[in-house]
């Protein structure tokens, strides 16, 4: 006995295998990015709607096909095709969860599903119930085994591979892939179609009983069912996915806001230096690298010479804009494992972490004093400065940071009164306090 196709029926099963496909990979990421409880709710809604999927593929496939005999399907045979289907689907979104797929996991998870999608074809096939039973050939049957382990282990990896990325992204990429594991999919339902065998003299039990769902219930039952299931599951994956957007977009905006206050709480507003709070700690820092390295670090405390006549004659905005221009110069005479700072008003420390020798402080501060007597031009005035440094060394010149800033402090008033534009290192002779508050 030979049966035919409807050929618009087949198209069918292939549309509707390739949304379950899509709504299997939807559901992949979202599985994979729930954690806790939500995650194993995702599980089994996910296992429920795309098991529905593969089973409503299956039976509209069935309608396609036509012996000439009446054909109908037993309820209980049904019902558990359509429990594998589920079992199956579980399956899949288990293995895809998991933070990583070795080739070992995904082989055995490939073999599990292919073989359940068989179990529950032939077990669809049995709800026919025929009589004589139906024969299947051997080759094909093979056949339809292994294409749908392949199968399988192509929606695994693909799912496992989009799942975490941006919705925007990975829409193309999930629509193509489903239509191809759609198609991979019905090639297994028909191949297996195609190794079944009917007697000329069959009959179908389940239609002579008058106890099965007949092809018109199946198909009122499949179609209802399928497309509730399925569009309900993806209305609920994007408004989840929805949520999920908005709760990223106001993670990045507490990210942004919180970066507003460090900024503020660590850097100078004007300059964009970080402020005497930041320095503190890197300096401290820098001591503690000393202190293992044996190498010396070296506090720099510069202060600008003639900058109150710049304010008196040009204004505050011009010498906001002289001080941004110095704190630039100041930061491109430094290593990446220095800091500059901007102490308040015209004052910049300085920070030199593990120096080879205590003198090579001098190195630094002659490029200073040679980059800040350079004009700079500020709303097309031409100005001139220069500046004092005084240069204080850990551990000889304090152990402590107050100590060492105390010092720098008073060896840069020892340079102002030798003439500006010069640096000093500390020495003991100049006392702890300021000769002079010179400016």
């Amino acid at each position: 006995m030979v049966g035919v196709y409807d050929p618009e029926l087949v198209v069918l099963s292939v549309v509707v295998a390739a949304i379950a496909s899509y709504t299997a990979l939807d559901l992949a990421g979202r599985v994979s990015q729930s954690r806790g409880t939500s995650s194993w709710l995702w599980l089994l809604g996910g296992a429920f709607s795309m098991g529905t999927g593969i089973w409503a593929m299956h039976f509209v496939g069935m309608l396609a096909f036509h012996l000439p005999i009446s054909l109908a399907y037993d309820v209980p045979i049904n019902v558990l095709s359509w429990l594998i289907a589920m079992l199956v689907s579980g399956i899949a979104l288990f293995v895809v969860r998991r933070p990583t797929l070795s080739g070992g996991y995904l082989s055995i998870g490939a073999a599990l599903m292919g073989a359940g999608i068989c179990v529950m074809h032939y077990t669809g096939m049995a709800a026919m119930r025929m009589s004589p039973p139906i024969v299947y050939d051997p080759a094909l049957f093979i056949a339809s085994v292994i294409i749908a382990i392949a199968a399988s282990m192509a929606a695994l990896w693909i799912a496992y591979q989009l799942r975490h990325k941006r919705p925007g992204a990975a829409i193309l990429a999930k629509i193509g892939s489903a239509l191809l594991m759609g198609f991979a999919i019905s090639g297994m339902h028909y191949t297996g179609m195609a190794a079944a065998e009917f007697a000329p003299d069959s009959i179908c039990l389940a239609a002579a009983s008058g106890g099965g769902l007949s092809n018109h219930m199946l198909a009122v039952l499949v179609t209802v069912a399928t497309m509730s299931v399925l569009v309900i599951t993806l209305v609920i994956s994007a408004f989840d996915s929805q949520l999920a957007a908005r709760a990223a977009k106001h993670a990045e905006s507490l990210q942004t806001a919180n970066d507003q206050l460090r900024n503020i709480a660590l850097y100078d507003n004007l300059t964009g230096l970080p402020n005497r709070l930041l320095f503190d700690d890197r300096m401290e820092q820098a001591m503690v690298r000393s202190g293992r390295s044996g190498k010396p670090c070296a506090l720099l405390f510069v202060d600008l010479d003639r900058f109150k006549p710049v304010n008196d004659t040009f204004g505050h905005r011009v010498g906001d804009e002289l001080l941004k221009a110095v704190a630039g110069r100041l930061a491109n005479c430094v290593r990446k494992q220095d800091t500059v700072a901007r102490s308040g008003g015209d004052e910049f420390i300085v920070a030199l972490s593990e120096l080879v020798k205590a003198e090579d402080a001098a190195l630094i501060g002659r490029k200073i004093l040679q980059q800040l007597s350079q004009p700079f031009t500020v709303e097309r005035h031409k100005l001139e400065i220069s500046c004092s440094i005084g240069i204080s060394i850990f551990p000889d010149d304090g152990k402590t940071l107050l100590e060492l800033i105390n010092n720098a402090d008073v060896a840069m008033y020892h340079a102002k009164k030798a003439g500006r534009n010069g640096y000093k290192f500390f020495a003991p002779d100049m006392g702890t306090t300021r000769p002079y508050p010179a400016r």
